[in-house]
């Protein structure tokens, strides 16, 4: 069965995480997603472990469901390769920031001109339209000036960012979002249209969602940021032999858990009663959980409330989640045989689509593996195919 997205093309031309995961996404929702890398391919393919040169863990994390193709855009081969394919492609998407992108003559207007039903999606660290547009940007950057890693100060005495590259991720959901949104779009008009989509902008909004806080209101009623989670002390809490996560947190769940602990009283204490009072006395909250917490082993505390409505959990560590019972039972976890690569494990496509089931449909590719084969597509000849070899504008794996 086709995945939902079946019959797209996307022509990717992105690098690192931000586009690339977004486009494997897209691929594995049914897309034909193909990558457009220059000579010496996305940055990702050396980092990390790799068993073969170019092909090493980070890349594999963000590139399966794609064909991979070689196009050297400084020359103008390979430049015209490119318009050629958008021709025929629903989407097209990179992250060259506008002034790379008007050098390399690959702004929307030109695409524009040969397929206007084109989605033109570029994406990079700000809005073009502020002062900071020109600028380049990672992810560090991005948490450091999105408050994010400010907000580390909490639990850290200092600012820090989060070991995970969640700018660049979350960003990448909003790629995917936008992309089909302007694929509806232009399903109800008939027309394409350019897309931006900075990270830092997406970030800030990320942040503020429960942040802004008082300041929704003007003038404002307190100051930004929630106080449940700008707390210490909100963290898994010891228990008799590890950690355990422990959130009885509507009217509900602190009612029923106290009432699982034997602890009634708690039930009817004023500064608990309420989620409003419980906000307004969390370091109290807090504590009071932390004590509890101590009293029972993790395995006591599964046995006592896996029947129950109140949110609970273990403290996994990255290891641990390969033999969570969770991810097994849904079949998260996938063992591949790579052609090249040998035997690979990754993770499932989270979404599931009762009639259009998307599905991992390519493993990752070589460094140009498709360049012949994605040039046939396109009307080229065995002729102009070499001369594009030789002279660099394309190579094959």
């Amino acid at each position: 069965m086709a995945g939902p997205l079946a019959g797209v093309r996307i022509l990717d031309c992105t690098t690192v995480v931000l586009g690339p995961w977004a486009a494997q996404q897209l691929g594995d929702l049914g897309a034909d997603v193909i990558k457009i890398e220059p000579p010496e391919g996305d940055t990702t393919r050396q980092l990390g472990p790799a068993r073969h040169p170019g092909m090493a863990a980070f890349y594999l994390g963000c590139n399966r469901s794609k064909r991979s193709i070689v196009l050297d855009l400084k020359q103008e081969a390979g430049r015209k390769a490119l318009f050629k394919l958008a021709e025929t492609a629903d989407v097209l998407m990179h992250n060259y920031r506008p002034d790379p992108a008007k050098r390399l003559g690959v702004e929307y207007e030109a695409f524009e001109k040969i397929n206007p039903r084109l989605v033109y999606l570029a994406t990079y660290g700000y809005r073009s339209a502020g002062p900071m547009g020109p600028k380049a940007a990672y992810d560090d950057i991005i948490q450091a000036g999105s408050g994010l890693a400010s907000l580390q100060s909490v639990v850290a005495g200092q600012p820090r960012f989060l070991p995970t590259i969640v700018a660049d991720k979350t960003s990448s959901n909003g790629v995917v979002s936008a992309v089909l949104a302007a694929l509806l779009a232009r399903e109800r008009t008939g027309k394409g249209q350019a897309v931006e989509m900075p990270m830092y902008e997406t970030l800030v909004s990320f942040v503020m969602v429960e942040h802004l806080y008082g300041e929704a209101f003007l003038p404002a009623l307190d100051s930004p940021g929630y106080k449940r989670v700008l707390n210490k002390e909100r963290r898994p809490y010891p228990s008799k032999d590890g950690h355990f996560a422990l959130l009885p947190y509507t009217d509900g769940h602190w009612k029923e858990f106290c009432g699982l602990i034997g602890r009634e009283d708690l039930g009817k204490d004023p500064r608990f009663t309420s989620l409003a009072n419980r906000l307004k006395h969390v370091e109290d909250y807090y504590a009071t959980l932390a004590e509890i917490c101590a009293t029972r082993t993790n395995a006591e505390w599964i046995e006592l409330l896996k029947n129950s409505n109140v949110p609970h959990g273990p403290v996994n560590t990255l290891q641990d989640l390969f033999v969570d019972p969770q991810l097994q039972a849904t079949g998260f976890w996938h063992e591949v045989e790579h052609p090249t690569e040998g035997r690979l494990r990754m993770p499932d496509i989270p979404p599931r689509f009762s009639k259009t089931k998307p599905e991992i449909t390519r493993l990752q590719p070589r460094l140009g593996e498709h360049s012949v084969e994605v040039l046939k597509e396109a009307g080229y000849t065995a002729a102009e195919i070499d001369a594009m070899l030789k002279t660099g504008a394309t190579k094959t794996a």
